[in-house]
């Protein structure tokens, strides 16, 4: 991880203290039976975070999944450190299970993401024999379950989502997931848009423009770097506010929105924007929000994300919007990359696929979420 993702001397109180409330139940001995049911001479248990072993055979498994499920593998050890290090389990719990060879077979992980919303990691070796990966596979369903049942009832609620991933394609995965009891709820585009170095020309300057009484700038940073405390929190609110009515939305805190941006891997302050309202007598408002991260690549050019679009209802039909992506594509034409990716809700009612579509967007692979509802007790 970069080390502007680590906590920093001197931030405001809330931006230096990382968030530490793990819900989870950090030893699987305490959650698992003595026997769960694993071939003779494997064992399940927490990965080292420390193991440079450890994280490059996770590494391992996460490319070998992404290559089957869609084709071709971009994680690499950050992203698993994201998962399993230190600052990463202050959210997060891991459960490896290894052959009688000590070698890790299948990596399962659970993030406390938000309320009654768990994300759950489920990889499993694609070498594995049926019959291995059918008993993995249960052993990991089994411990995900019981952690749902504790971070459930730590936030005090009676049932407990978990919220798990597939890659459109991935029948194998689909199969695992159906056996355990879980259902296809949404479809996602995941779409790229590529960028030539004349588009840094599409705004008069990424940091800061206006256009028909809508400023769009970047987050205000103080003389270190760091962000302004309160274009922070206009961030949270905006995207809290805008996200209301989307699918699956749930509460977080600021807190919690702050700690897990700043875990990824292509975090950086400079990539988030504010547009604000100045058209009136008052001061200005945030109506609209922009988290961008940089997609590093090893082959090529690196790209930019658009993590996060919001726009205040109140504020949709100005523009804010397609303002936003036309700053985060000349500024990315200006730091010399050659795309913007973003996530679209393939069954959103916004229509924002067709702004997408109409700026030059393009879809590239699709995901899938899967969910299970577990009672909590």
């Amino acid at each position: 991880m970069t080390p502007e993702n680590q906590p920093t001397e001197g931030t405001p109180e809330e931006v230096l203290l990382p968030y530490d409330d793990n819900r989870f139940e950090s030893d699987p001995g305490v959650v698992l039976p003595d026997d769960p049911g694993l071939p003779v001479g494997w064992t399940a248990s927490a990965p080292d975070p420390g193991s440079i072993m450890d994280v490059r055979r996770l590494t391992e498994l996460l490319r070998a999944h992404e290559d089957a499920g869609r084709g071709w593998a971009g994680a690499s050890q950050d992203d698993v450190l994201v998962e399993v290090s230190e600052h990463g389990l202050k959210m997060r719990e891991n459960l490896v299970v290894r052959d009688r060879n000590n070698r890790i077979r299948a990596w399962a992980s659970v993030h406390d993401r938000s309320v009654n919303r768990m994300l759950y990691v489920h990889i499993i070796e694609r070498d594995l024999s049926e019959a291995a990966a059918e008993r993995c596979s249960q052993v990991m369903f089994a411990w995900a379950e019981a952690q749902a049942c504790e971070v459930g009832a730590a936030r005090g609620l009676k049932t407990q989502q978990i919220d798990t991933g597939a890659f459109a394609d991935d029948e194998r995965q689909h199969k695992m997931l159906e056996d355990a009891g879980f259902n296809r709820v949404r479809t996602w585009w995941q779409m790229s848009r590529p960028v030539t170095a004349d588009e840094a020309s599409l705004v008069p300057d990424p940091e800061h423009w206006e256009r028909k009484g809508v400023v769009f700038r970047q987050v205000r940073r103080e003389g270190d770097g760091l962000p302004d405390i309160d274009d922070l929190r206009a961030v949270h609110d905006v995207l809290e506010s805008s996200f209301t009515d989307h699918f699956n939305s749930s509460e977080e805190t600021f807190q919690e929105f702050v700690h897990r941006l700043r875990e990824d891997p292509g975090h950086r302050w400079d990539h988030w924007w504010i547009a604000e309202i100045v058209d009136g007598e008052g001061a200005p408002e945030a109506a609209g929000v922009l988290v961008g991260t940089v997609s590093e690549s090893s082959t090529g050019p690196d790209g930019s994300y658009v993590s996060y679009l919001g726009v205040l209802e109140s504020a949709r039909g100005r523009g804010v919007a397609t303002g936003l992506l036309r700053t985060i594509i000349a500024d990315a034409a200006a730091r010399d990359r050659d795309r913007v990716g973003l996530e679209v809700d393939a069954d959103s009612s916004t229509g924002a696929d067709q702004l997408y579509v109409g700026m030059g967007w393009k879809t590239k692979y699709v995901t899938e979420s899967w969910h299970k509802d577990v009672p909590v007790g």
